[in-house]
């Protein structure tokens, strides 16, 4: 990797724990970057989105893997599940103003985003967050 990537990444995390959970606006639409994971839903479909942006080297974003690979296996046809590394795409990162990692962003059908978390996040608790903000999987 590029020294550059690694500059960023330690950015994103100093900054992470100078300014804290702060939310910044997001984009109206996922980015156009493709994501590491594949999903089996149908491109022109519009659905619910799951957002993971993190990094495959950070140990929270890890514990995220089995979590987003059942959230795929369980909803795959109902909810999109994308992750990000921030190393590979900084430019999501600063396009959804990622403060530290892992950071989860909820997008409706529309691509609106509905809320953010950022950490470890179970399974359960995702999808009743996502239940919450009125979305049905």
């Amino acid at each position: 990797m590029g020294r550059s990537v690694w500059i960023l990444a330690a950015f994103l995390l100093a900054a992470a724990v100078v300014v804290g959970m702060q939310r910044s606006p997001a984009p109206e639409a996922p980015p156009p970057a493709a994501p590491r994971t594949e999903q089996k839903a149908r491109p022109e479909q519009k659905l619910p989105t799951l957002v993971e942006i993190g990094s495959e080297s950070c140990i929270p974003c890890q514990a995220m893997q089995p979590v987003l690979a059942e959230l795929r296996h369980d909803y795959g046809s109902r909810l999109r599940v994308l992750f990000y590394d921030v190393r590979v795409h900084p430019e999501v990162a600063q396009r959804f103003g990622i403060e530290s990692i892992p950071t989860q962003v909820f997008l409706d059908k529309e691509g609106k985003e509905l809320y953010r978390h950022v950490g470890f996040w179970p399974k359960e608790e995702i999808v009743g967050k996502f239940k919450e903000l009125g979305v049905g999987l």
